[in-house]
């Protein structure tokens, strides 16, 4: 059988996890089980297993594939010459909230409450992302306000951390929302 490259393994993985984001947002976490994972990835178990030593790897990587996803988009945000201003961030983070990945997040914070390691993405993760809210805010003061970047930084502080509890608030609520239920089946999808 032949080996996986590295790129190709790395490909594997987010292709599982994002399997798992999509279980874990429709079932939750607990009623998840890798026979799931398995059925909405396509994939064996054994090559999940390959990937993933058990279910909590996998909510760990999960987890990881949310938060991360999110800190891509603000990293984006502030390279942009002029960065959006706080209330327009904020508009474009809620506007791109997906309620399934919401669903994960939320639960990943609840057993972020018992597990350590859990915790410690958590905490990383959302650490990353004020840091990014942070530059993206501290960009915009300096380009858009001109405001001195030590002074634009100081200021950016607070904002930042009022942009993150307001985001966290929104996945919050995201998350709490009943899913839309699927369309029925038009004219036009059946052959």
């Amino acid at each position: 059988m032949p080996r996986l490259t590295d790129a190709r393994r790395e490909l594997r993985r987010a292709q599982i996890a994002e399997a798992a984001v999509r279980c874990f947002g429709r079932n939750g976490l607990e009623s998840t089980s890798i026979a799931d994972i398995t059925a909405e990835s396509g994939l064996s178990a054994g090559s999940i297993y390959a990937h993933y030593r058990n279910k909590a790897d996998l909510v760990r990587a999960a987890a990881r594939e949310v938060l991360a996803r999110r800190a891509d988009v603000l990293g984006a945000y502030a390279a942009q010459e002029i960065p959006p201003a706080p209330d327009e961030l904020l508009a474009r983070l809620v506007a791109a909230i997906d309620p399934a990945e919401a669903r994960v997040g939320v639960q990943t914070w609840g057993e972020a409450t018992t597990d350590p390691a859990m915790c410690a993405i958590v905490t990383d993760l959302t650490d990353r992302m004020r840091a990014l809210l942070h530059d993206c805010v501290t960009a915009w003061l300096t380009r858009a306000e001109g405001i001195e970047p030590a002074a634009a930084r100081e200021q950016a502080a607070s904002i930042a951390h009022r942009l993150m509890a307001l985001y966290q608030a929104e996945l919050l609520y995201a998350a709490l929302r009943p899913p839309a239920p699927s369309a029925p089946p038009t004219s036009e999808d059946t052959p």
